[in-house]
């Protein structure tokens, strides 16, 4: 997807009357499976995807940061000596980033524009590509090395402390780390990561129900915060060691499903990385389909337009699996699927989606791509 490319490219020839000297690229996530684990030391299965935020840029003499976006709020301006009051909106993620930067990397001014191809608040991490993309601006302005794991841990701090979700390292390590035609298993406690290929004939595909939801005000946080509750009456720190038959005997609902959920998926986590490796697609798609119904019925973080293009994915030929990706509530599902039929699968699910909804759902087959990077205009 270059589309981005070329819209941030003009949106900067625009305001500053020349083209830009570097570009980044910082794509976007879907979770294959091991949803809500990662902020309780457990296991994820992301992929990053071929859509991308795009970030064009120069370097400044002074000391001054200057982004320009298509939001209303089209611009924000940042005095790197005086970051001022906490801002809201997207201004947030500039703030915050120079905030936890400051100390790790020598900062310096900079004149920019963005735009991208990830929708905004569909689940597909688009806040972790601008936080990533942020970083890796600083750091090559800097002329320092790239961390990819410690500018990732950086950028969830900037989430967690700047911006108010209290999200885990899932998102920004996929950023950081993605690789073309792999999958990443990530432990959220080691935080290692391992590259996991992802079979050639096999398809990805993303199904926007166009239903959207703000983390900073949805029961993202009350989620999390349900976990942590349940880890501490279990006497340990995260839900990563809890077992589940102290689950079921020690627990109350709501609590005992939250954990359910997290215990439960971190093992389906494992099994589809075992499958992926036995090529064995009929499990990959039954694990896929468990996870969508603990993601409905023990964690609460689905919802009738999520439940729907789901089931229709389910029933359609060549789909091996489906569910919900992201923190849930709204926005987006996954289907793997043969890839002979992904263009057919893709009608035939957005088409009884807008029979069963009256809306218009968008599906993108994606692929595996590799993480944030830098180059010249």
């Amino acid at each position: 997807m270059n589309g981005g490319r070329a819209r941030a490219c003009a949106r900067f020839e625009d305001a500053y009357g020349h083209p830009p000297a570097l570009m980044v690229r910082a794509p976007g996530r879907v979770n294959l499976i091991g949803e809500h684990t990662d902020h309780q030391d457990g296991f994820v299965l992301p992929i990053a995807i071929d859509r991308a935020l795009w970030l064009a840029l120069e370097p400044a003499d002074d000391r001054q940061v200057e982004v320009v976006s298509g939001q209303a709020d089209g611009t924000v301006v940042l005095d790197l000596d005086d970051l001022g009051e906490r801002r809201d909106g997207w201004g947030s993620y500039v703030q915050g980033m120079a905030e936890v930067l400051d100390g790790a990397v020598e900062l310096r001014g900079w004149r920019g524009a963005i735009d991208s191809d990830i929708p905004s608040g569909a689940g597909l991490s688009s806040s972790a590509a601008f936080e990533l993309a942020l970083a890796r601006a600083w750091v090559a302005l800097a002329e320092q090395p790239w961390e990819p794991p410690r500018m990732a841990g950086l950028a969830q701090r900037a989430e967690n402390e700047w911006v108010g979700v209290s999200s885990g390292i899932m998102d920004q390590l996929s950023c950081a780390l993605g690789r073309s035609g792999h999958a990443l298993l990530i432990d959220c406690r080691t935080r290692d990561v391992t590259s996991i290929p992802l079979p050639d004939d096999l398809a990805v595909v993303i199904m926007d129900t166009g239903t959207r939801r703000e983390l900073t005000g949805s029961d993202y946080n009350v989620r999390q915060r349900e976990c942590a509750r349940a880890a501490a009456a279990l006497g340990i720190d995260s839900l990563r060691d809890a077992d589940i038959t102290a689950i079921e005997d020690r627990l109350q609902d709501p609590l005992r499903r939250r954990a359910r959920h997290v215990v439960t998926e971190n093992q389906r986590v494992l099994a589809a990385v075992a499958a992926l490796r036995d090529d064995d697609v009929g499990t990959l798609g039954r694990l896929l389909n468990e996870g969508h119904r603990s993601m409905r019925d023990d964690f609460e973080a689905s919802g009738p337009a999520l439940d729907t293009i789901v089931a229709l994915a389910t029933d359609s030929a060549g789909c091996h699996g489906a569910r919900l990706t992201g923190a849930g509530f709204a926005g987006c599902a996954i289907a793997v699927v043969d890839r002979a039929d992904a263009d057919a699968f893709c009608v035939h699910v957005a088409d009884g989606y807008l029979r069963a909804t009256g809306t218009d759902a968008r599906l993108y087959v994606t692929a595996a791509a590799d993480g944030v990077d830098i180059s010249a205009a």
